[in-house]
């Protein structure tokens, strides 16, 4: 049997503005994804008919699986002439965590059987198919690092040279955060026109400060874990730290090594990765 495998990755969002809430019932955001190296492995074997398997346990193996719904989606477009795919997903990105890894292995899983069954959609149109699926799909189609407005799906690739070299710490705490819980919390007005700061500018020195996650400050009185974490990440030298999506990961960057590995030592009660930025 000719299994093909292939990663899945991880992100992070470096800053998150909410900017207002939809008449459709989506919120508009504004936030620079930055694709990661942690990735899961999703397995692709030619069968008779289809079916999905993963490692762990507590992750839906049905029709409510993201990897389902995008095989669903993309099979009446398949060349007659190929065959179907059992697939099997190697998890390694915590779920529930903001890393984006249910959105990653649906985009994954779009990318390859559209290759695979001969489909001939361009990345445009695998990004309008995305967004079907999940407002983060349409990123993992292209990853890398990338401006995200809209729901997520309006993308503007960003030359971020400052980031290569830098390394992430990873902390995903023992906590479940509710994205809906979270949006109510911040109780957005549906036509709010919230004016949203800039970013620090890419190039040159970064101002990190400006990275800010409007999720924050209405999760801290509930899980005051997140500040924690944020203030030791600190304390052990990250440049720069912050909550991804609506949580609950929380990461440092760092630009010493040392000080990286030092600090993951820190973090025994907590599931941890060291990673780094994915740029291809």
């Amino acid at each position: 049997m000719n299994t093909q495998k292939y990663k899945s990755h991880a992100k992070v969002n470096l800053g998150l503005r909410i900017v207002n809430k939809r008449e459709d019932g989506y919120h508009n955001i504004d936030s620079l994804f930055v694709e990661l190296n942690l990735h899961d492995t999703i397995s692709f074997s030619p069968s008779d008919t289809f079916s999905l398997s993963t490692n762990f346990p507590d992750l839906p193996d049905d029709d409510s699986n993201l990897v389902t719904k995008a095989y669903n989606l993309l099979h009446p477009d398949k060349t007659k002439s190929t065959p179907e795919y059992t697939i099997h997903v190697e998890k390694k990105i915590p779920m529930g965590s903001g890393l984006g890894g249910g959105s990653s292995n649906a985009a994954t899983t779009l990318k390859i059987l559209n290759r695979l069954w001969g489909c001939d959609y361009n990345n445009k149109n695998l990004c309008k198919i995305g967004t079907s699926l999940g407002a983060d799909v349409p990123f993992f189609i292209d990853g890398g690092i990338q401006h995200v407005t809209g729901i997520g799906e309006v993308l503007k690739p960003v030359n971020f040279d400052t980031i290569q070299g830098l390394h992430f710490l990873l902390i995903v705490p023992d906590i479940h955060i509710s994205t809906a819980w979270a949006y109510k919390a911040l109780n957005i007005s549906l036509q709010s026109n919230k004016s949203v700061p800039k970013f620090s500018a890419l190039k040159g020195p970064v101002n990190w400060q400006l990275f800010e996650n409007d999720f924050e400050r209405v999760i801290r009185s509930t899980y005051p874990e997140i500040d924690e974490i944020k203030s030791q990440l600190y304390n052990c030298g990250a440049i720069y730290a912050g909550m991804s999506g609506s949580g609950s990961t929380v990461f440092g960057i760092f630009d010493n090594r040392e000080l990286l590995q030092n600090s993951s030592e820190q973090f025994t009660q907590c599931q941890s990765f060291i990673t780094f930025p994915h740029i291809i």
